[in-house]
Order: structure tokens, then C-alpha cells, then sequence
């Protein structure tokens, strides 16, 4: 462990990546096969390969109050402040010892501390580990532990430096590496030049293809000519691995989520064979519920004429998604009550898939990839459709399958996502307007010649979106940053007025130049009321303009608001803190935003609507009135298959000729 510390110290010393790539080579190459396995996971940040269930599930504090017992201090945030990482002080404060760990010690004490159940099991087992390292071998177990080395080394430099060292490409061992998630056995295979015989191994997340963002209508469609259009929805992003029944899903963090949506893995269980699938957990209202009440049409056996004539009091709403906020709710959850199940349902739209009847299809373009997708939905073993909005507004029949019955009387639904083309920037606009009228974040504009890039961020994906509002804000506190930005205050809570008092909204890190941050971090030190710590509150006189994407309520701050993903746009020196907004202000944006999701919920027709509703007439001409009613609290889907007799191979139509016409 001491060789491979040095190492770390030698890469963290230089920025040169080709230098950096050299130093994990020789390394690899001067230690045995089983230490250089083990270290090419270390030097990933992870104590285990990716593909393993295997967690350490060692907290902060644990560590924290570890190393200060060890060090003979009662707190180390004075050390923190100054070194801004908790590797580095424990490297700093820890006594020097003689001995030195090999790297299999330590792989397998990791494994003893994961083993073991609860902090007070773990505790004694971290302390010895400690206890018989250096301090520098000491410095980087922290940093493994807590999963980030900080020294300028991805995981991709790794893979280079495995190919380096024992003369395969790059794109060999990145998807060798890929395929079984394991870099410790994708470098044993490059030793023995194996690296072609990597087979997929499932349930270990892949890495998600990543979308560029597009200033404007005009800027997403420059990119690329034959555009597919997706609503991008407001939910968490997720890769669901499905085998014979067996359903993992993970997040864009890759990590498994599943007991988190356990209704989802019932649905996606009637898939056939092996499958990785992309795409969006939501938080979903079914239409099937909202037309507990829907009236039909005044026929008896219907014709054309009649039935186009006939005006229902209410249509079939469509099944749409909720607001973040109502998802937020099942997040972080061990287990789901069946209680929050009914409270907050759930949906997961698929919009790519990965691998299917045993092949990788990365490398597929999206047309094909989709076509294939629309394959998969057919063979299910409960293929159905929903009633959804496309992305033009009109409400469309989309494949999907339906959860049967899960805990509790629960539902859930697996839904291919609606798509649509765009042929000029204007028409994006529309489009725009008409997913954020639906309470969805914005648009995806997609090449339809593109292959599936796990990781990366290039400019065959691009995403649509414009901030909800902003709003001039006052800063109340500030907070000492991390890594670099240790010992500067940039994280700043800001407030609103509340009549003649600030109430807290919102907290922001991201938007200022480093620049402004030293000059903000000057004037914070010297106008602070109360000294925290790590947060100092201050003075309230630094005023802000920030952007932000949505409002939710919340009991986190004062003002029962809270703002997603606030940026800084600018420091307002013009404007006294007298004049900043208000909590009343803040309650009609919100209002604005929620009232469209009210609009939505009442099944509130929308231009585009009126078309497809008679439409939908014509097809149910020659059924008889008794099968032409949504039966009420039936599964989403369901009911409207059985009603119009749309069937799910019926709804793939319409998507081949979208990915026919993109040749």
C-alpha cells in the first residue's frame, strides 16, 4: 500500500494526463497480478468492483470520529478548513508507525468492515486498520473509503493505463471494462490478452449517455438534420436490468434503487428475456383514475356520424407526470410503505435500450436502437398502452405494460416514451411550450443517426431547457467549500422578504467566477454575526439574482419554499436589500407553475386535443356503448386498450414510420 500511496502522490503532483497515465502503467507493471487487480479498483476510487453489491457502508461521522480518536484531538475541523478533505488530514495528524500494509491486507480488511453490521461492529475493525498503516497509507484508505482519491485520476486514465501496460487499445479494455464491471478482471484479461471474451455481465449499472444543453431552438437544431423530440421529464434517471423475472434498477449515480420503486420491478418483470433498458422514474397520475367519472357518447351501437357528432361531458384524461417534488418523497427510502405507494405512484418511461437478445447495442444508431425497442414492448407478456400527450400535445396511445397487482392494490406502468420530429426551430418552440405547459422540464432533441455513448457528453443528445423564473435574493449565511474551495466561503443561503423579515429559500454554490468568490469570501469574514464553523452567519446585504428550474414546498427552510437547482446569475450591487422579492412573489410563480399541473389534472383540452379526440371516436364506431366505458380504477392503459381497441402492436405503428422517415 505504501508503493501504491507514493504513486498517488506522484499523480495528484502533476496536471499532464499522458504523465499521469505513465505513472499508473509502471506501476501496474512493477506489482503482481493479484496486487495490480486489487490497485486498479483502488486507484478507480472504489473499495470493490462496480458490478459486486458489495458496500462498506462506513459514514462520515464514523470516520471523522475515528481518526480523531486516533489522532488525539477532539475535533479536526480546524485541520479540515485548512487541508479541505478528510484523507489529507488523516494523512497530517496521525502518528508515523513503522510497518506498511500490502494492498490484499487492506482488500481484505475492507471486506471484514463491509461484513460487519452496524458503526459500533465496524468501529474496532476501522481503528485496527488504521492502527497498522502509515499515516500517507492511512491518507488514501480514507480517500478509497469515502470514494474520491482527488488527484486527477477518472476511471477512463485507468483503463489507458491497463492498455498501456500490457499493449491493448483503449477501446479494448473500455469495453471489456464495460461489459463486466470489473477493472481488476478486465486487466487480468488484458494480461492474457483475452480481452475479446468479455461477455456482458447484467445487474451492474453501465454508464449513461449524457446530453449537451442547447442555448436555443436555433442551437439544438445545428447540431444534427434528422431529429427525433422527447418530453424531458422531471423525474431521476434510470437503467433498468431485467433477466427472467429479475429486475434491478439503478440510478445516474448507479446506485441500485429498486426497493425504492418496488412496484416498477413487478412491471418490468414481464419483459422477455435479457434486457437493459434507459429512461425516467416519474412520479404519475393515471388517467384511468381521472375518468372515474367520464361520461360517453349518446349511441347505442354507434356510427361514424353519431359518434362524431356526440359531445361527452369530459374526456379520458391522459396519464401524465407530477411534479419532482412529489417524487422526492420515495427517494432515499429503504423501503416504501404500500401507504406512500398509493400516495405517490409511479411510472418509468423508456426511451432506449442497451442491450437485448444477447448483443450490446451501443453501437446501434438510435433508429435502429428504437425500432428494437418497439419490439420489446410487443413481445411482453402484458404489452398494453396509455393514454399519454406526445410531445405535440395530442393525446396518443403509447405501448406499455402494466404492473398487474402489486403490494397493497398497487399499480404501476413501464411506458415507451412519446416521440415526435421537429423540422424547423419554431416548431421546437411549440413543442417546448406545450412539455412545460405539461409540467416536464423541457425537451430532448436526439440524432437519429447516433450510437449510445455510456458516460459521455457529446453533441448527438441535446437537452432544451429554460429556467422557471428568477429571483433577487439576499445572502444570510455562507459556507466553506470543498477540495479546492476549502478555504473560501462559497456556498451561500440566500432569503427573501417576508413582510419585515428574511425568511431562507434556497442555498446556491455555482455560478460565480473564482474571482468573485475571494472577494465575496473577504467581505463574508469580515461582516459575520455568527461563527459556525464550517458556515458563518452574516450579514444580510449581499444581494443576488438567481435562476432556478422549479419551486417546491418545503419544511427545510424558513419561507416553506424551496428553489431546484439554483444558479447565481449575478451579483445585484445596484439594488438595497429593501428590494428584494417576496415570499408573495415566490407563491405566484409557484402558483403559476402548479396551475398548470391543475389545468392538466381536470383534463382541460389543449389545441391539438380536439383532432385526436374524434380520432378516437372514429375507432370505437362499431363497439358496442358497454365496451366503450373506462372502467374505473383499472390499471393505466388497460381500460383504454379494451376501450378504443387500440392494441400495443397497433401503437407501434406510428413510431416505425418516425424512425423509417429519419433514413
Amino acid at each position: 500500500m505504501d508503493r501504491l500511496s507514493q504513486t498517488c502522490e506522484r499523480i495528484a503532483a502533476t496536471t499532464k494526463k499522458l504523465e499521469k497515465t505513465a505513472i499508473v502503467a509502471e506501476y501496474l507493471k512493477s506489482r503482481t497480478r493479484a496486487e495490480a487487480s486489487v490497485s486498479a479498483i483502488f486507484l478507480s476510487g472504489r473499495p470493490f468492483p462496480v458490478w459486486e453489491e458489495t458496500t462498506l457502508q462506513v459514514g462520515g461521522s464514523l470516520l471523522w470520529n475515528t481518526v480523531a480518536e486516533l489522532a488525539g484531538k477532539k475535533d479536526l475541523t480546524a485541520a479540515y478548513r485548512k487541508l479541505g478533505d478528510l484523507g489529507a488530514v488523516t494523512g497530517a495528524l496521525l502518528p508515523n508507525r513503522p510497518t506498511h500494509l500490502n494492498v490484499l491486507q487492506i482488500e481484505k480488511s475492507f471486506r471484514e468492515i463491509a461484513a460487519a453490521r452496524g458503526p459500533s461492529a465496524k468501529a474496532p475493525l476501522l481503528r485496527d486498520l488504521f492502527q497498522q498503516a502509515t499515516p500517507l497509507e492511512a491518507k488514501y484508505i480514507v480517500k478509497i473509503v469515502t470514494g474520491d482519491l482527488r488527484i486527477g485520476l477518472k476511471e477512463s486514465l485507468v483503463e489507458e493505463a491497463i492498455g498501456k501496460a500490457y499493449g491493448a487499445t483503449l477501446g479494448e479494455v473500455q469495453r471489456a471494462n464495460m461489459l463486466l464491471g470489473d477493472l481488476g478482471e478486465t486487466l487480468r484479461l488484458a494480461i492474457e490478452g483475452k480481452l475479446s471474451t468479455a461477455r456482458m455481465r447484467l445487474f451492474h449499472p453501465l454508464g449513461f449517455m449524457l446530453a449537451s444543453h442547447a442555448e436555443s431552438a436555433d442551437d439544438a437544431l445545428s447540431y444534427f438534420q434528422n431529429v427525433l423530440v422527447e418530453d424531458k421529464y422531471d423525474g431521476i434517471r434510470a437503467q433498468a436490468h431485467c433477466s427472467d423475472g429479475q429486475v434491478r434498477l439503478f440510478s445516474r449515480t448507479l446506485d441500485d434503487v429498486t426497493d425504492s420503486f418496488p412496484e416498477l420491478a413487478i412491471a418490468l418483470a414481464s419483459f422477455t428475456g435479457e434486457l437493459i433498458l434507459d429512461g425516467e422514474i416519474v412520479a404519475w397520475r393515471s388517467g384511468a383514475k381521472e375518468a372515474a367519472n367520464t361520461e360517453t357518447p349518446n349511441s347505442e351501437e354507434g356510427t361514424a356520424e353519431n359518434i362524431e357528432s356526440a359531445t361527452p361531458t369530459k374526456i379520458p384524461p391522459a396519464g401524465h407526470a407530477l411534479p419532482f417534488s412529489e417524487l422526492q418523497k420515495r427517494l432515499g427510502r429503504k423501503k416504501v410503505s404500500e401507504a406512500m405507494m398509493r400516495s405517490v405512484p409511479v411510472a418509468y418511461v423508456v426511451f432506449d435500450v442497451i442491450y437485448a437478445e444477447g448483443q450490446l447495442l451501443i453501437d446501434l444508431p438510435l433508429r435502429e436502437r428504437g425500432t428494437i425497442l418497439d419490439n420489446v414492448f410487443q413481445q411482453t407478456r402484458r404489452p398494453t398502452v396509455v393514454l399519454t400527450p406526445d410531445p405535440q400535445g395530442r393525446l396518443t396511445f403509447e405501448p406499455a405494460v402494466a404492473s398487474g397487482t402489486a403490494p397493497g392494490g398497487n399499480h404501476a406502468d413501464v411506458i415507451r416514451a412519446p416521440i415526435l420530429r421537429a423540422d424547423s426551430p419554431h416548431h421546437l418552440d411549440e413543442l417546448f411550450d406545450l412539455a412545460q405547459s405539461r409540467g416536464n422540464e423541457g425537451l430532448m432533441i436526439k440524432d437519429l443517426s447516433s450510437a449510445y455513448t455510456p458516460g459521455r457528453r457529446g453533441g448527438a443528445w441535446v437537452k432544451l431547457k429554460r429556467e422557471l423564473a428568477t429571483l433577487d435574493v439576499v445572502v444570510t449565511a455562507a459556507e466553506y467549500g470543498h477540495g479546492k474551495r476549502a478555504s473560501v466561503l462559497s456556498d451561500y443561503t440566500f432569503a427573501v422578504r417576508d413582510r419585515d423579515r428574511l425568511v431562507n429559500i434556497g442555498k446556491a454554490y455555482s455560478g460565480l467566477t473564482d474571482k468573485e468568490i475571494a472577494e465575496m469570501t473577504q467581505w463574508f469574514l469580515g461582516h459575520t454575526l455568527v461563527d459556525r464553523g464550517f458556515v458563518r452567519d452574516v450579514e444580510p446585504k449581499i444581494v443576488l439574482e438567481v435562476a432556478f428550474n422549479a419551486i417546491m414546498r418545503s419544511d427545510r427552510h424558513e419561507s416553506g419554499y424551496a428553489l431546484r437547482f439554483p444558479r447565481i446569475l449575478r451579483i445585484r450591487d445596484d439594488k438595497p436589500v429593501e428590494e428584494i422579492d417576496t415570499v408573495e412573489q415566490v407563491e405566484k410563480i409557484y402558483a403559476r407553475q402548479h396551475g398548470r399541473a391543475v389545468q392538466r389534472q381536470h383534463g382541460v383540452e389543449r389545441p391539438g386535443q380536439r383532432v385526436h379526440r374524434q380520432r378516437r371516436r372514429r375507432v370505437a364506431t362499431h363497439r358496442p356503448r358497454a365496451q366503450q366505458r373506462v372502467q374505473v380504477g383499472a390499471v393505466i392503459g388497460m381500460p383504454v386498450a379494451d376501450e378504443y381497441g387500440i392494441t400495443a402492436t397497433e401503437a407501434l405503428r406510428k413510431r416505425s414510420a418516425i424512425f423509417s422517415s429519419g433514413t
